[in-house]
């Protein structure tokens, strides 16, 4: 999340009005993240009763004739009670509409905190959480290619370049073109692929306590592997930010939460030290474009690229592929 784009109050109140949710209260920019502008709504409510919502406006990356795909899958995995936030739809009947030439939508706000240091009880949760997530989106009727795929990857890092990559890290350039030669070697077929959510970061997950409250921001979800998001979601909660430390604990909580509900195939197990290099890229990749391209005046921050080559580099060493082997 981020904001890109300034509203004021009147504005807002318009985009409300066209919602069945009743006035607007207060409104607070959100931001963290890099893609889209974001707002914390506060209304009367329909009923009178306050209500809190988040307003989206589709900034960058994402492609708008995608956006019935990511709503509709809300929607879908919230009928079938995984903890996701419902799509608003306006007083038309419509899940995104239109504001000064930008598409917006509103979902509903769950409650619960992001996590800054997982406990393992909270990733045996996480872990279990994701298990029913796959299990709901099997049935999903649409689908979406993944676009940060390997030849995503790819094409990311010839917009940077190797002197783009090397101002971020001397050697970069070669590390990563190195990595991605390898992954093509070794990026695995076969395995059970359908909609996943690609990008379960410990600030995409809501929690009150050991519970998953909520599970938010689906706008990379898409069909692909479905033990690469086991990959991603390792990747971003089993080390410490910088990417410089690894936790046992954390990992093997996390796998044997997502195990109770989906276990693993022994193919899919043997894959993950190669799915994490490749998660690892992805977020390589885009932090390094982004690290680029942000804009100076954007209130953003960014994130360090680095933090994905250590973790990249760990899943490279044979001697860790024994962290899957729960």
């Amino acid at each position: 999340m981020a904001v890109y784009t300034n509203l004021d109050a009147e504005a807002l109140g318009l985009i409300v009005a066209a919602y069945d949710i009743g006035t607007l209260v207060s409104a607070k920019g959100i931001a963290e993240g890099v893609s889209n502008s974001n707002w914390l709504l506060e209304t009367t409510g329909a009923d009178g009763a306050g209500k809190r919502f988040i307003l989206t406006m589709y900034e960058r990356r994402i492609e708008i004739a995608d956006l019935p795909f990511f709503l509709g899958l809300l929607d879908h995995l919230a009928d079938r009670h995984c903890p996701v936030p419902r799509t608003i739809h306006d007083r038309e009947g419509r899940a995104f509409r239109h504001h000064d030439g930008k598409a917006i939508a509103l979902i509903e706000f769950l409650p619960g905190l992001s996590v800054g240091e997982p406990t393992a009880g909270q990733a045996r949760a996480v872990g279990g959480a994701l298990a029913q997530l796959h299990l709901a989106a099997a049935d999903f009727p649409m689908t979406r290619a993944n676009g940060l795929g390997p030849a995503g990857w790819r094409e990311l890092a010839d917009a940077c370049g190797a002197d783009g990559l090397d101002t971020i890290e001397p050697g970069l350039g070669a590390f990563v073109a190195e990595g991605l030669d390898r992954l093509a070697r070794e990026w695995p077929r076969g395995l059970p692929a359908q909609v996943i959510h690609a990008d379960l970061f410990p600030d995409n997950v809501l929690m009150m306590g050991d519970t998953v409250t909520g599970m938010i921001d689906f706008y990379f979800a898409c069909a692909d592997i479905t033990a690469y998001d086991l990959a991603v979601t390792h990747a971003a909660w089993c080390f410490s930010s910088d990417g410089r430390q690894f936790d046992p604990a954390i990992s093997r909580a996390l796998i044997e939460g997502y195990e109770a509900v989906r276990p693993l195939t022994p193919a899919e197990r043997a894959a993950l030290p190669v799915l994490g290099q490749g998660a690892g890229m992805r977020f390589l990749m885009t932090r390094a474009f982004d690290w680029a391209n942000t804009p100076a005046d954007a209130m953003v921050t960014r994130k360090d690229p680095l933090a994905f080559a250590r973790r990249m580099a760990f899943y490279a060493d044979p001697a860790n592929a024994s962290v899957f082997a729960v």
